[in-house]
């Protein structure tokens, strides 16, 4: 089996844009939280597994000025890059594994559709959970869609740890208080469905 790198890279590599299950055009419930958790544009928001997602274009378009894609597919974040165009150069890119990452900052927003759920490993879990704690501020925003329990068991060949909000609630811990939880029933590019769940915490203030 390919490392997690090699796998995401040879994704990207093969295959466009749209021709991946998660692909959305108008990242909609994600815009929404991320609105509703920081409205002063001066916030710093990080994307977990950007990838090539164009949640990044839509907040480049609202205004947001300090904003940072983390992917461990360096052709994932080039492909974004290419299609976003002189912006891209506004936009921290970090190519790295969010298990082993070590935040240079801290966030106001934490963002993650479709990462944490390829985390199946506890231990890679509680390695995810202990980089998002150093990096996201007191009474900053952590917001994480997975499949829902009764989603897909696999994506891109992987498997995958289907989520509710209560499981996320144990595994990022008492420090941060659900906010909301919305389900969406994700259509693929190929017009297949997938239940996701999306979650917004706050951090309790120190």
């Amino acid at each position: 089996m390919p490392d997690r790198t090699t796998h995401w890279d040879n994704v990207y590599a093969t295959k466009g844009e749209a021709e991946v299950s998660w692909f959305q055009d108008s990242p909609t419930i994600s815009l929404d939280m991320i609105r509703a958790a920081a409205p002063d544009h001066d916030a710093a928001i990080i994307d977990i597994g950007g990838g090539a997602s164009r949640l990044i274009d839509a907040l480049l378009r609202d205004g947001y000025r300090d904003l940072a894609v983390l992917d461990l597919s360096a052709n994932a974040l080039d492909a974004a890059k290419r299609r976003i165009g002189a912006a891209a150069s506004t936009v921290d890119w970090i190519v790295a594994d969010a298990t082993t990452w070590r935040p240079a900052k801290t966030y106001d927003v934490w963002h993650d559709r479709a990462a944490f759920h390829f985390l199946t490993d506890p231990h890679d879990r509680a390695a995810y959970v202990e980089r998002l704690r150093s990096a996201v501020k007191p009474e900053g925003h952590v917001i994480i869609a997975t499949f829902a329990p009764e989603g897909p068991e696999k994506c891109s060949g992987l498997p995958v740890q289907r989520h509710d909000s209560t499981s996320l609630a144990a595994e990022l811990g008492p420090e941060f208080a659900l906010v909301e939880t919305r389900r969406e029933t994700h259509h693929t590019p190929w017009d297949s469905t997938q239940a996701f769940q999306f979650s917004r915490f706050r951090r309790r203030g120190s």
